[in-house]
């Protein structure tokens, strides 16, 4: 498909998008336009705390995003209201340090020229500063404005909407046409709004006083209208992460299989868990080794028409990296099948709720093993290993990493977090990663994206699957699957425990007849 072929058959869902990424912008600027020059302008009149203040706006900016939004995510939970405050914290910068530079750098002469006049401080400041001090002022909106368009995408993340979802879904689904059916018009958005803005810069010095009056309008039915009401108030909502939402084997192939519709969201599977913990979703799609589901009292749906199939991980490594260094598979099988599932979920739990270094859960259990792990990484690039973004591939790539740094003469470097699926697996394509822990079942579905005859004749049988992934890589893309760890981590369906008891809910068919009723 064409990338317009793309665009015209979801023109509908992109002008949605495009609506709410504006709404998202438009709120958060106004607000921030509003508090923005009026506390540069409180900064003008009292100079010794400018430093402080400023400096206070800047540290909010330099929290990364994502990061800020799990702050929020607990107080305010998903929607609307987290992003526009986040984004409003990001817009401040830019405009309260040029409105206070701005109004400082006016000739002190003429400031005492207005005074000498008569004018009264406010008349000063209309008449005189504000009016001198705009090109200075707009340049800060201005650049407040574009930068609120890019980090509003970000907003997909906590299920606020906006052309993010696209952008995100894309990312995990290493689908050119949906990112840039979100990425053009974002960035078409930002260079309307600095367009709009220059236009209106020319003309604000005659107006000024009723754009501050629109922009703390807008700011009071920001607050009214999108700030107040909760945005999933009576729902039985599902959180997804994007890549969930867009595979074979996530939710389009589970609404088929069980004849299910869910109120979905997207989220980042970072916050995912938070959100249901905190009782802004109801259901999400995890991972069946999450230690997170001991740590938030989680119950896993039972999978009773059996549509997931096995993930069983193994070491994804290049053909010619095992030619150049036939002993990584021997070293390498030290590890295999010595991982139940038990033992994995209870290794996530230390990481992820007890907080426990990666590396130190890591030694632990390969010192448990009888394995050696005295010898620590020197960085040394001889053989990159890489993980994608979540707790049990950061686990999983640090055990490949010390079991090979002890037991072969080669240094490793790791180049964990890659975003997704497909973004680990093109880095593994292209050189610029030699091996990373791989999914049977992503294999099959996302990657190869078999025949749908194949997927049924093999999907329960997790040799068969691991036989065929293991033969069709070789062939297609001269990548060998070496002997898997001997968990599954399959996905799964889970609520908080009190809810399944509470609504006899105990698999998704169960879920399924609770949402006919």
């Amino acid at each position: 498909m064409s990338f317009w072929e793309f665009f015209t058959s979801n023109i509908r869902e992109i002008f949605d998008q495009t609506l709410q990424h504006i709404g998202l912008t438009v709120i958060s600027l106004a607000i921030a336009v509003t508090v923005g020059v009026l506390v540069g302008v409180v900064l003008t009149r009292y100079p010794r705390f400018s430093t402080q203040v400023i400096g206070t706006v800047g540290v909010i900016q330099t929290i990364p995003s994502v990061a800020l939004l799990g702050f929020l995510l607990p107080l305010l939970g998903i929607g609307v209201t987290p992003a526009i405050i986040a984004l409003f914290l990001y817009a401040l910068l830019p405009i309260v340090r040029n409105t206070y530079t701005g109004i400082e750098e006016v000739d002190g002469s003429i400031k005492e020229a207005a005074k000498g006049m008569g004018m009264p401080d406010l008349q000063v400041l209309f008449k005189v500063e504000l009016p001198l001090a705009i090109p200075v002022i707009f340049a800060g909106i201005r650049t407040a404005a574009v930068t609120t368009v890019g980090v509003a995408t970000l907003s997909a993340l906590i299920a606020s909407g906006g052309l993010g979802e696209f952008i995100f879904r894309g990312i995990a689904l290493n689908n050119v046409n949906m990112m840039l059916a979100g990425a053009i018009p974002a960035a078409i958005l930002a260079l309307l709004f600095d367009f709009l803005l220059g236009i209106l810069q020319k003309q604000v010095q005659r107006f000024l006083k009723p754009i501050l009056i629109g922009a703390a309008i807008i700011v009071t039915v920001s607050v009214s209208w999108w700030l107040g009401p909760q945005i999933f108030n009576n729902s039985f909502i599902a959180g997804f992460p994007s890549e969930f939402m867009g595979r074979a084997d996530g939710y389009p192939g589970l609404q088929s299989h069980y004849n299910l519709s869910l109120d979905s969201v997207q989220l980042n599977p970072a916050l995912m868990y938070d959100a249901l913990k905190e009782k802004k979703v109801d259901v999400i799609s995890g991972y069946s080794t999450d230690g997170r589901i001991k740590a938030y009292d989680l119950a896993v749906l039972e999978d009773d028409l059996h549509f997931f199939p096995p993930y069983y991980p193994a070491p994804l490594i290049r053909g010619e990296v095992l030619k150049e260094y036939p002993e990584l598979e021997g070293v390498l099988g030290k590890l295999g099948g010595k991982i139940s599932d038990e033992t994995m979920t209870q290794l996530n739990y230390q990481v992820d709720y007890l907080n426990k270094p990666t590396i130190e859960v890591v030694k632990e259990f390969l010192t448990e093993l009888g394995l050696e792990t005295s010898i620590e990484r020197t960085g040394g690039s001889d053989i990159v290993i890489g993980s994608k973004g979540f707790t049990e591939q950061y686990l999983l790539a640090e055990m490949l990493g010390v079991v090979i740094e002890n037991y072969t003469n080669l240094d490793v470097d790791l180049k964990t977090g890659l975003g997704g699926t497909k973004i680990a697996f093109n880095a593994l394509v292209q050189g610029e990663i030699d091996m990373y822990p791989e999914y049977t079942g992503t294999g099959l579905f996302v990657i190869l994206r078999a025949p749908e005859e194949v997927q049924k004749a093999i999907i329960q049988d997790k040799e068969e699957v691991f036989a065929y992934v293991k033969e069709q890589f070789k062939e297609l893309y001269d990548l060998e699957w070496l002997e898997p760890f001997g968990f599954n981590n399959t996905y799964a369906m889970m609520m908080r425990r009190e809810d399944t008891e509470k609504l006899n809910i105990r698999s998704i068919s169960d879920l399924k007849a609770y949402l006919s009723q």
